[in-house]
């Protein structure tokens, strides 16, 4: 049978049909619905981990006591699971082991742009690449199989395009694949220097044989067409040469791209006329080829930045062609980057954004939109976790260059359960004044609502103890009079909370806490509610407009408030000093 998936669907259905027993990750965009859609299959336990590093360590304990296991994370997410990662590439796997990165060409949802292949060669460590739906199902089935027929973690690396995308895909029943007999064996799992320096032998050799797998491989395979233009390529850049070539080209599609098949390429360089390598980013293929001694053309015309499209290849290989492609009649309009209507977060950025005299670290998730005008709060924005400790570096530099600028922290409640507590413990041993905000929203916003230690929801939808946020803050150090947990929808709470905070000469925490104004159980409890503009009394100051909010806009000479946006969180009420803004319905 046949169904339409997207790419992380047919990856957890490739799981399944595997015989995958155990499936860990963190949420990111483009990965989050890969760990969604393993939920939905009883047969494999699947967990939400607190980051990617516990994610694949649960994988690599599972593969190890002998179930099929995959942990699932963005490309950013690899480099906080890498320390696990290259261990396991020496001990191997009992249970097959599959790691799956999801790249963001072009930072669609990211804080950076990297190239994940490159981890492939640094950990030496096999790795897939599909390109559409169909195969992300048969190499996530195929990954397991080359993990335990080579004894190593497999790598699976997919795009955005590629994870989200849709397309037809051939459905399988599951092959049972149980769990391996466990036999203790130290010299393999216990990584003390005297039995990795023998394991790394190991790898070499393991290596060794994957490398004459490669030219063998069966997703490694050369499509003929005219033999004039000869295409290298994998992935999702597979597609898009297609789409502007089509017949007019021979091509090398390459599926599994480390290693890579040295006598298939030269074979395939050897009948055709001129050499592209199409790839997105970092010249990873293009730089193989030359080193096999193939001339080829690569990004010498296409851009290293950014993502792909048939369009830009068009335009780099093909200029004569002029526009042949698809056009597209219709584009979705521009939405500036800015937090929610209702959003809790606000009123906290309104209160910090009244001070002239904080800098603020911030950290990935909603709140990073707080960088964004009329707020303009947040000066940096590094990576999880770093809304404490960057946090902190700024204060020591700041106390050493005698400059007076207290120093704000912002953090979410999932992130500060993904790193941002050994931030926090940083804080208070090495005696920082650091004043720490935590928007505790009650869920994992920004990738779609995910459930995380502190909503007392499991993945698989258990209910569990919630883990206090307050009760972590004192364990790790901080006293309790330093201590506030507010309601941000409070103004005059939250501004006697931040001015509290810029007082103290301790490390200090703020817990911003309401829930995420999109979270369908309070859409439902704040049905009806909103604020309205009382044209009588309203002297067009456009103080309301500084909140920031979407709801608000000042059109033909007034100010107005969208109604369908609107969820009476009434913060714009409250900065209105001449009581034009009103409250509607309970």
């Amino acid at each position: 049978m046949k169904t339409i998936m997207s790419g992380n669907e047919a990856v957890a259905r490739g799981a399944y049909e595997a015989g995958c027993s155990v499936a860990a990750a963190y949420p990111g965009t483009p990965s989050t619905e890969i760990l969604e859609s393993t939920a939905a299959y009883k047969e494999i336990y699947s967990e939400w981990s607190t980051n990617e590093k516990v994610a694949l360590e649960i994988a690599c304990g599972a593969s190890i006591a002998g179930a099929r296991a995959l942990a699932a994370m963005k490309h950013v997410g690899l480099n906080v699971a890498a320390d696990p990662m290259f261990t396991a590439a020496y001990t191997g796997v009992n249970g097959g082991l599959v790691i799956v990165t999801a790249d963001d060409p072009g930072c669609h949802s990211s804080q950076n742009e990297q190239d994940n292949r490159n981890y492939a060669p640094f950990a030496k460590v096999p790795m897939l690449e599909p390109s559409d739906s169909q195969e992300c199902k048969d190499y996530l089935k195929l990954a397991f199989e080359l993990s335990e027929r080579f004894d190593t973690p497999v790598l699976l690396r997919m795009t955005t395009r590629v994870c989200h995308s849709k397309g037809l895909v051939e459905l399988g029943e599951r092959v049972e694949a149980g769990v391996k007999e466990y036999k203790k064996d130290a010299a393999k799992y216990v990584m003390a220097p005297a039995n990795a320096r023998a394991r790394r032998a190991i790898l070499e050799e393991r290596l060794g044989r994957l490398r004459e797998y490669a030219d063998t491989c069966p997703c490694n395979r050369i499509e003929w067409g005219d033999k004039r233009i000869g295409i290298i390529t994998s992935g999702i850049s597979y597609q898009h040469a297609r789409e502007v070539f089509g017949e007019g080209a021979s091509y090398l599609k390459l599926g599994l791209t480390y290693p890579l098949p040295d006598r298939l390429i030269r074979k395939f360089a050897g009948e055709v006329g001129k050499v592209y390598v199409i790839e997105e980013n970092d010249p990873y293929l293009e730089t193989h080829v030359r080193s096999l001694g193939v001339e080829c053309l690569g990004k010498e015309v296409l851009p290293a930045c950014g993502e792909l499209s048939p369009e830009v290849i068009r335009k780099a290989l093909l200029p004569a062609a002029g526009e042949n492609g698809y056009s597209v009649e219709a584009e979705a309009p521009s939405r500036p980057p800015v937090l929610c209507a209702g959003c809790p977060h606000r009123g906290l950025y309104y209160a910090l954004s009244k001070r002239r005299d904080v800098v603020v670290a911030g950290d990935i998730g909603c709140y990073t939109l707080g960088a964004m005008p009329p707020l303009s709060v947040t000066d940096t924005v590094i990576c999880m976790g770093a809304g404490i400790s960057a946090a902190v570096g700024m204060e020591k530099a700041f106390k050493k260059a005698g400059r007076k600028s207290k120093v704000i922290g912002c953090i979410g409640d999932s992130t500060f359960f993904h790193s941002g507590i050994t931030g926090l413990i940083d804080a208070v041993y090495n005696k920082s004044s650091v004043a720490i905000c935590i928007l505790d929203n009650r869920t994992t916003a920004m990738t779609g609502h995910q459930e995380n230690p502190g909503t007392g929801k499991t993945l698989m939808g258990e209910d569990v103890p919630v883990i206090e946020i307050e009760k972590i803050v004192k364990a790790v150090g901080i006293k309790e009079e330093n201590i506030r947990v507010i309601t941000p929808y409070d103004l005059v709470q939250t501004e006697k909370a931040v001015r509290e905070a810029c007082e103290a000469t301790e490390p200090f925490v703020i817990i911003s806490r309401e829930p995420c104004a999109l979270l369908k159980e309070v859409q439902k409890e704040r049905r009806g509610r909103r604020c309205e503009i009382d044209t009588e009394k309203c002297k067009k100051c456009k103080a309301c407009l500084k909140i920031g909010c979407p709801a608000l806009v000042f059109k033909e000479g007034q100010v107005v408030i969208d109604g369908s946006m609107c969820n009476g969180c009434t913060l714009c009420l409250q900065v209105c000093r001449f009581d034009a803004v009103k409250k509607v319905g309970d």
